[in-house]
This record gives C-alpha cells, sequence and structure tokens, in this order.
C-alpha cells in the first residue's frame, strides 16, 4: 500500500495522509460524490472532478504496480533479473517505460530472431556486436556456422544480422528517443485513396500534411474515420536519413572493423522492419487516446451545460414535435411537468389546416392557461415555428422556444417511456419530451443514453467504454451538485444520486406510489433495498420539498443536523474557525451548513441565464451578409459552435469567429444552451441552407 501511495504522491498533487484517507473511504465503499461534498476536511476540499482524475491516476498506478509485480516474478523465475535491471523496474514510472524495459527479456516465438538462435547463431551475432573483426575475418567466422537448417555462409550472416535487428529495436533508450522524435518531430501524412470521393467528407484531406504535435483531436479522428472508410491512407514520416545518419556516429567507433558496416545493415533492418513500425503504432495509439480524451472532455462540458440549463417554472407549456405528413404532436404538461392533454394539427403542407389547427390550440390555451410553446427543430420545425408566430400576430401572446429533439424519439421508443405513459402513442410520448426539456432539463434528458442527444463531436469514433463511464460520471456529479426532490423524481434521475442506482431508484417510486410521499429523510430506510450505507451516501442529495424538518430540503447531510441545529442560537457566524471548533465540526463542512441555511430549496441553475423564448421568426430569405441576428449554442466542437438562429438548419460559428482575441476553444466562450442577442451573418449559402456567423464585429 506505501508503495501505492508514495506513487500517487509523485503524479498528484495531494499529499500522503490525504491519498491515505481517500483511499480508506473508498475502500469502505463511500461514493466521490459523498466523498467530495461531505468528507472535505479529510480531502482537502478536492472536488468531484478532482477526486475523478486522482480515482483515475489510483487505477492507472495500481496497474502499474501490479505490471511490475508480474514482470518481476518472471525474471525471477526465469533467473534473469539482477540488481541493476529490479531498480530500472522499481523506477519506471509509467506504464510505457516498464515495457520498453521488460521488453529485451520477453520470450519471442517464430520472429526472424528466435529461428536464428534456435539455429545457434546467437555466438555468431555476439561477434558481429562487437565489429572488432575485418569483414573477410568475419566472413571466415561465420562458415563455421554453416550447419544444420543453415546452408550457407549467407544465411549464417543473415541469422546473425536478424538477432541484433531484433536486439536493437528493443533497446529501451532506442525505443525512447525514436518515440520522442515522431512526438516532436513527426509528419502526419494524409493521402487520398483509389475509392476516394473527390466531393465526399474527406475531400480537405485528399493531400494533407502537418506536424504530429500540433494535429487537433477532431482532425484527427476525422483522417481516422476517412481512413476506415478506405478513402484515406496515413502514415508517420521523420527525416529518415537524419535519423540513420546520427545513429551511424553513435553506434559506429572508429576503432571498429570493416565488419561495422555489416553491423550497421543491421541496424538499419531492426529500425526499419521492427522499431519504426512498432512505434509508429504506439504513436498512433497515443494520438487515439489524446484525441478521445479530448473529445469526450468537449461531450462531458457540452452536457454538462446542457444539464445546468435553468428550468422554466410555475407555467403550463405546450410541446410540438413537428412533422408534414403525419402532423405536429401537441403534449400539454403543467407547473410539475405533468402530463395533462394532447392533440394533432396539420399546420403545414401536404394539408394547411391553419384555421383547424389554430382553433385546436386557442382551446387547448384557453383550457390549460398555456403560457409558452416548446418546438422540436427537427423536420416541419421552421413551418411550425412560423405557424406559431402567425398566431402570435393574431394576439395569442404565445412565446416559443426551439429545442432539440435530439433523442427524443430514442426516449419515446424506450422501457422508461412505455413505464411512464403506457397509453400513449410513441409520437406524443416524443412531444413530452420535448417539452419537458423545457420544464426541467435534467429530469428529461436523464432518461436518454447521452450519446444520442446530438452534442458530441466523433461520439462513435472514440473508445466507447471509456465515453460510457465518463458521461455518466458526469451525468452523476450534475445530479448531486443540483440535488434530487425525492417525492417528484424517476427512478431514472433517483438512479444517478449518490449510492443509489437503477433497482433502488425504482423501489423508492413503488414505496412513494404505495405508501404516499415521503415525509422525512429518515422515513426512506423503509424503502427495500436501502440500507445504512445506501442512505448514508444519498441522504444528503435528496430533497424533501414540503417535509417536516427544513433541514430535510437542504444538502446538510443527516449527520449534521445536531450542528445544524445548534447554530440557530448562533446571531453571528462570520467566526467560523471559532464556531467550528466549538462544535466539534470542520471549519469547510461548516461553511457549507452555512450556505445551506440561508438558500433552503436552493438550485443552483438558477442563477444560470433562462431559456429564451421568441415571439417572432428568422427566414433566410430576408438575410444577407451584415445582418445582424440572435440564436441559442446548439452544440459546440473544436473547431466551432453551432447556432439555432430560427432556420431549417444551425447556423455555424468558426472558432476564429468568435473573438478578436485568440482563443484555444470555443468553451472558453462559449456553451450549449447560451442565448447570443447579437450574432453577425458572414456567409450565406441559400441552396445549402447554410450560414456563416461571427461575433468578432457585434
Amino acid at each position: 500500500m506505501q508503495k501505492l501511495i508514495t506513487l500517487l504522491a509523485q503524479k498528484t498533487t495531494l499529499d500522503e495522509n490525504q491519498i491515505k484517507q481517500i483511499l480508506i473511504l473508498l475502500d469502505k465503499g463511500d461514493t466521490i460524490p459523498f466523498i467530495a461534498r461531505y468528507r472535505k476536511e479529510l480531502t482537502g476540499g478536492a472536488d468531484d472532478e478532482q477526486l475523478r482524475t486522482f480515482y483515475d491516476i489510483y487505477l492507472s498506478s495500481k496497474r502499474l504496480l501490479e505490471r511490475k509485480e508480474e514482470i518481476l516474478h518472471i525474471l525471477k523465475e526465469r533467473e534473469l533479473l539482477d540488481s541493476g535491471l529490479q531498480s530500472a523496474i522499481a523506477n519506471a514510472s509509467t506504464m510505457t517505460r516498464l515495457e520498453d524495459i521488460y521488453r529485451p527479456y520477453k520470450e519471442k516465438k517464430n520472429t526472424k530472431a528466435s529461428i536464428a538462435i534456435a539455429q545457434g547463431l546467437e555466438p555468431l551475432a555476439n561477434i558481429l556486436a562487437s565489429a572488432k573483426l575485418s569483414k573477410e575475418a568475419f566472413m571466415a567466422e561465420a562458415k563455421r556456422f554453416v550447419k544444420g537448417e543453415v546452408k550457407d555462409v549467407a544465411g549464417a550472416l543473415g541469422g546473425a544480422q536478424y538477432i541484433l535487428a531484433e536486439r536493437y529495436a528493443d533497446m529501451p533508450k532506442e525505443r525512447e528517443v525514436l518515440r520522442e522524435m515522431i512526438q516532436r518531430h513527426g509528419m502526419l501524412e494524409v493521402k487520398s485513396t483509389k475509392t476516394f470521393a473527390e466531393n465526399g467528407a474527406y475531400k480537405n484531406y485528399k493531400s494533407h500534411c502537418e506536424k504530429v504535435a500540433f494535429v487537433p483531436s477532431h482532425r484527427y479522428l476525422a483522417i481516422k474515420r476517412g481512413e476506415k472508410a478506405k478513402e484515406l491512407s496515413v502514415k508517420m514520416t521523420i527525416d529518415v536519413q537524419r535519423y540513420l545518419d546520427t545513429l551511424k556516429k553513435y553506434k559506429l567507433k572508429a576503432w571498429m572493423g570493416s565488419s561495422q558496416n555489416l553491423l550497421f545493415d543491421a541496424y538499419k533492418d531492426g529500425f526499419k522492419r521492427l522499431l519504426y513500425p512498432s512505434i509508429e503504432r504506439e504513436v498512433f495509439a497515443l494520438l487515439k487516446v489524446r484525441a478521445d480524451t479530448s473529445a469526450i472532455s468537449v461531450f462531458g462540458q457540452n452536457l454538462t451545460q446542457l444539464f445546468m440549463t435553468p428550468p422554466v417554472v410555475g407555467k403550463v407549456l405546450l410541446g410540438a414535435d413537428p412533422a408534414y405528413r403525419t402532423g405536429c404532436k401537441l403534449a400539454v404538461i403543467d407547473e410539475n411537468g405533468t402530463y395533462l392533454a394532447h392533440a394533432v394539427i396539420y399546420p403545414v403542407p401536404p394539408r394547411d389546416e391553419y384555421e383547424k389547427s389554430r382553433d385546436v390550440v386557442a382551446k387547448m390555451v384557453k383550457k390549460y392557461n398555456i403560457k409558452g410553446v416548446a418546438i422540436g427543430n427537427g423536420t416541419a420545425s421552421n413551418e411550425t415555428q412560423a405557424f406559431f408566430a402567425k398566431l402570435n400576430e393574431e394576439g395569442f401572446d404565445l412565446p416559443y422556444t426551439v429545442v432539440s429533439e435530439a433523442g427524443a424519439s430514442v426516449y419515446s421508443a424506450s422501457a422508461i417511456a412505455a413505464q411512464e405513459y403506457p397509453d400513449l402513442d410513441v409520437t406524443i410520448r416524443g412531444a413530452i419530451s420535448i417539452v419537458g426539456r423545457v420544464r426541467d432539463p435534467m429530469a428529461t434528458l436523464v432518461k436518454i443514453d447521452p450519446k444520442s442527444l446530438g452534442i458530441g463531436q466523433y461520439q462513435h469514433d472514440v473508445d466507447q467504454k471509456l465515453l460510457e463511464r465518463k458521461l455518466h460520471e458526469g451525468v452523476e456529479s450534475l445530479v448531486n451538485a443540483v440535488g434530487v426532490d425525492v417525492n417528484s423524481a424517476s427512478a431514472s434521475l433517483l438512479s444517478f444520486v449518490a449510492g443509489i442506482g437503477m433497482k433502488v431508484a425504482q423501489n423508492i417510486v413503488t414505496h412513494r406510489e404505495k405508501e404516499g410521499k415521503f415525509q422525512s429523510k429518515s422515513a426512506l430506510l423503509k424503502v427495500k433495498g436501502l440500507g445504512n450505507k445506501a442512505y448514508e451516501q444519498s441522504a444528503g442529495f435528496l430533497r424533501i420539498r414540503e417535509g417536516k424538518n427544513l433541514f430535510d430540503n437542504t444538502g446538510i447531510h443527516p449527520e449534521s443536523y445536531d450542528v445544524a441545529q445548534k447554530l440557530a442560537h448562533y446571531d453571528e457566524v462570520s467566526d467560523t474557525k471559532e464556531i467550528a471548533h466549538k462544535l466539534g465540526i470542520g471549519e469547510l463542512t461548516l461553511k457549507d451548513i452555512i450556505k445551506e441555511l440561508a438558500k433552503p430549496g436552493f438550485d443552483p441553475r438558477e442563477e444560470l441565464p433562462a431559456i429564451p423564448f421568441s415571439d417572432k421568426l428568422t427566414d433566410i430569405a430576408m438575410l444577407h451578409e451584415g445582418s445582424i441576428v440572435s440564436g441559442i449554442v446548439r452544440n459546440i466542437a473544436d473547431f466551432g459552435a453551432f447556432v439555432d438562429i430560427g432556420l431549417k438548419n444551425d447556423g455555424m460559428i468558426h472558432i476564429s469567429q468568435m473573438s478578436q482575441k485568440r482563443i484555444s476553444h470555443p468553451l472558453e466562450i462559449l456553451s450549449v444552451n447560451q442565448y447570443l442577442p447579437r450574432i453577425e451573418v458572414i456567409k450565406i449559402e441559400r441552396d445549402k441552407n447554410k450560414v456563416g456567423l461571427s461575433l468578432k464585429e457585434v
């Protein structure tokens, strides 16, 4: 354990005592959200993100130590372990370095070198490695090895060179030098193949070359996708001649005999046939890991911004799922998100039933006092927006907002939707999902696989297991940061609360439906499968809005209720250090309790900009270069942001058009669902319904 703690101290900013405490907490089964929120004194106040980063380092460090033990065991069994090798293994700080050290000792089968060794040519290889003999003397020496499967001198020489080529390719130092050289100075060369589509998705990469060190994540993933589609070929190149000249300078010495040229031929073969292809594969893999990590990070940040969009409270809302032939599906939900009614209207081609559609909406507005409309951004969205804009011209006062309907169909056909709305058609469920994204984005979107939400880049090209894990962690952190009303939340939302999985979440909902609303957090202990540990981990993140105890509507953990009660006797709480000492509690925890008591039931999303509603329509026919429009950021990628400005397709702001100052990523200044009141139109492609946008001059 001490080895692991020491290694973690080297790789993180935490001290050994903090690391030890975190490992003890994890070993007890404490969740990261719980540790981050309620064990701050033990971690030095590390937040969710820091703890998850620590956990990743912990897992990789643990694997490194386990691999070291495995390698040491193998080398001991084979009697190859000496003090120098043992020290090198002990000091290896990365898996790459460790595998480089072990590589020369790996048992290899059916390689050209292993075959030559089996033929008894290793002594000849050792003679050639010294290069003390003249070429003639060495060839004479090689004759002694012509026997058995070695038919002639050329065969003996070739076998000896194969052995030395493999030895050279396995040298840790040579691998490290070449790896560094490719990463720093190598070029990524992309060329079109015979099956390349001239005007296809990869037309920009027909003949592309850039430094390996500078290739951005999104470009690398696009190139690799083109390679997978057999439209592109990709390789890495370096100045091979310069490398070989350097190799000759350091490997060949003046005192060597003329057989040194034979030795150098072995090194060149080892470089071209073994070393370079091996390191090239490694660097390709490293680029993929980096690209995946970057893409997943962008996806996660987009997801955070989407989930943290403030809910629209206190209003009855209408959801509209547009379509042409099958009609626009409408669904009404009340202030609490409860489904009330649905209808289908046909205000757009081919039926163009404006009056009938208007009358249906008018009746629903009057009956349910609807105050806003959420329109899906899919097929017929623009025409449906025009319909509601026209209603507003007639005095309806029915503001609308356009929301991404990505994933709505996935939800509609899911088991969750069937359980929630068993008597409704899947199309109506889609309209409910669309309006739910305005009423409470987090509660609605948590029911959908994040990969279906249309906010990532190249999400199907990245490591799917890593993507799944990181997105789950991200959603878990967000849900626990906001808190969950245990008396209204769905099982899907509850399942992301620390310590509660889907099975227990479903049990909570079942218990609630059978016994009625929970009146206190402690009543949760009556739920089947929710024991003391699950209660400890989850209680602080659950809320009971109208319970008997005020503390139950806060993020104060029940273990601190006594302290919170004692605080009521304090008229002044500014001296938190002194108060914490008197109450026998950590100062960081005390500050959190004071913050929660100041705003019971506080939702951190309330501090963020609300979803904007509109009553007008943007028409591309009315736009020209220089027009000023407004819009909502729908998706962010490394290269730019996609903005809904009320057209059929989202407009695009390239990263170069986001600021007068240079920025390294759009997320520095933009966020998903952010409202941009002034955007300049800088390019219009009417035939493609595409609009280029800029923030630089506005």
